[in-house]
């Protein structure tokens, strides 16, 4: 009974919030009810739209023609009438009617198709050009050229948990939201270098007229000119591990004038907020940045109150095999990940002191504190097992 309970308090609840809720389109994304392509803001995304119903037409006549001929002659040209059948063998005329009908057909199709493949693939002159790396489940942009050279942040979805598991209406972008957009100005050519850290991941913003997969060990680019200022939105679009659905893609396409200004802020950001490795931190410097390192990357898969998800994420909180224990074993969990499991390796997403500083607040924070050995790691400790 309780169990019984339990099911129909959730389905109440469901209810309750899908009644609540005002669903409506998207800005940027999708749209209620929508069964066609966006409109999108770039010129390959007009021409995929075009390309997608110039071959759905042209499918449509194909299947109206085949079957309407294959319907006519069963029905007219049955035994029940007294029709007899041909005696002919190998005509000449049809032989020749179905090689070159279909051939004329595939390279009607075949033109622009590939007209627009290959504009699609030509990344040359570039007006700037961002490094995009997939990490199960973020992205992670660095800019390669223009006035944010070297600024290089994470994207993970900002969704709140409580709306993931239903305790509070849903948002209008509903996973479709991020901490960290990718800035990049309008109409200009904006070549994207694509990558993966782990498993292959797939870079997709249907208003932008732009899909690439994101493969490890490779390098593949595909690029976009924005027309139109705005926030444009996707996500991965490969199966890339039980947080699939948890990894949306923000582009925020903005004028030159506050891209030049917010490229201007992060590289300001950038300088003062540099981390120096060899510097001993104070336990409270370590904590606070652990818990923003630990909130934006960690509680997703371990839990904000450090419970993890059992059985691919074990809890923190109270752990005596890596937490509770000499620092040596977490630091290189964090730094290289545990093959085979669903932990990923950290090495290349944070510097020392983030990792240090992560460690830290879980040897900290909640009934871990004053607990174990090694209730401080500092940089120089991760530093030395890299």
């Amino acid at each position: 009974m309780k169990k019984l309970r339990g099911v129909l308090g959730t389905g109440a609840l469901l209810l309750a919030t899908a009644a609540g809720a005002q669903v409506s389109d998207m800005p940027g994304g999708p749209r209620v009810n929508q069964l066609n392509l966006p409109d999108g803001v770039t010129q390959l995304a007009r021409e995929i739209q075009w390309l997608h119903w110039l071959l759905l037409g042209i499918c449509t006549v194909i299947f109206i023609g085949v079957f309407g001929v294959m319907l006519y002659s069963i029905i007219m040209h049955r035994k029940s009438k007294g029709h007899q059948p041909a005696t002919f063998h190998e005509h000449l005329g049809i032989e020749v009617a179905w090689t070159v009908i279909p051939f004329i057909i595939v390279i009607a199709m075949a033109l622009p198709a590939t007209r627009t493949v290959v504009a699609m693939k030509d990344t040359s002159g570039a007006d700037l050009t961002v490094k995009v790396t997939g990490y199960q489940w973020k992205w992670g942009y660095e800019y390669v050229d223009g006035p944010a050279s070297g600024v290089s942040f994470l994207s993970t979805l900002s969704t709140p948990r409580a709306q993931i598991h239903n305790q509070e209406p849903r948002g209008q972008f509903y996973l479709m939201e991020v901490d960290n957009p990718l800035v990049v100005p309008v109409d200009k050519k904006v070549r994207i270098v694509l990558t993966s850290g782990d498993v292959i991941h797939s870079w997709m913003v249907p208003h932008l007229g732009v899909k690439q997969d994101a493969i490890p060990g490779l390098l593949r680019d595909i690029w976009f000119r924005a027309e139109e200022v705005g926030e444009y939105r996707g996500q991965c679009a490969e199966l890339c591990g039980k947080d699939h659905a948890f990894m949306p893609i923000v582009v925020k396409v903005v004028s030159q004038q506050e891209y030049d200004q917010w490229a201007a802020e992060q590289r300001k950001a950038l300088a003062s907020a540099a981390d120096d490795p060899t510097r001993e931190y104070t336990t409270e410097e370590l904590v606070a940045r652990g818990e923003q390192v630990y909130g934006s990357l960690c509680a997703a898969c371990h839990q904000a109150n450090g419970q993890g998800l059992a059985p691919a994420f074990p809890a923190l909180d109270g752990n005596e095999e890596y937490v509770l224990a000499p620092m040596k074993d977490q630091i290189l969990t964090v730094l290289n990940g545990h093959p085979g499991t669903a932990m990923a390796a950290f090495r290349d997403q944070l510097n020392d002191v983030e990792i240090a500083s992560v460690i830290t607040y879980t040897r900290q924070a909640w009934s871990n504190a004053g607990k174990g050995p090694d209730p401080v790691v500092q940089p120089a400790d991760v530093t030395a097992l890299r």
